[in-house]
């Protein structure tokens, strides 16, 4: 019978098990810990700043948002086939109008918006007029 020497290698790595009384091993899973936190955090973050929210599926959906303020957003409902003007803020939340005009979206899902948006970000192209002086010359002209 043939034995590959990773398996032989991984037995006598087995065989020097560490105890949790050393000091870099509790050192080693507290840094762990608090990477594991960190990404959560970062993750929760990021989606609450590019708003991702799971897709409606029910008679009522979001149809626009817009904030207002801080905590104010103003939002397009539909309910069946009407849609509404409302005004949420940290408080209550105001209907302000029914719209007579059906606003419609052909944007791809949410989760679609939120991937075109993390790879533009990483890409470094989100924000275009960031870095629109270093390209360009002394005495050039915009055209």
């Amino acid at each position: 019978m043939y034995l590959s020497p990773l398996f032989l290698a991984s037995n006598s790595a087995f065989a020097e098990a560490k105890t949790l009384s050393d000091t870099t091993s509790i050192v080693s899973i507290f840094l762990s810990l608090l990477l594991v936190i960190g990404v959560v955090f970062m993750l929760a973050f990021i989606m609450r700043r590019f708003n991702v929210t799971g897709g409606s599926t029910g008679q009522l959906k979001v149809v626009a948002s817009l904030a207002a303020g801080t905590k104010e957003r103003i939002l397009v409902i539909e309910v069946g086939d009407e849609q509404h003007l409302i005004g949420v803020t940290a408080q209550n939340i105001n209907h302000l109008a029914k719209l007579d005009t059906l606003i419609t979206t052909d944007k791809a899902p949410s989760g679609e918006l939120f991937k075109d948006k993390l790879s533009l970000f990483m890409a470094g192209k989100l924000q275009p007029n960031a870095n629109s002086g270093a390209k360009k010359g002394v005495g050039a002209r915009d055209e």
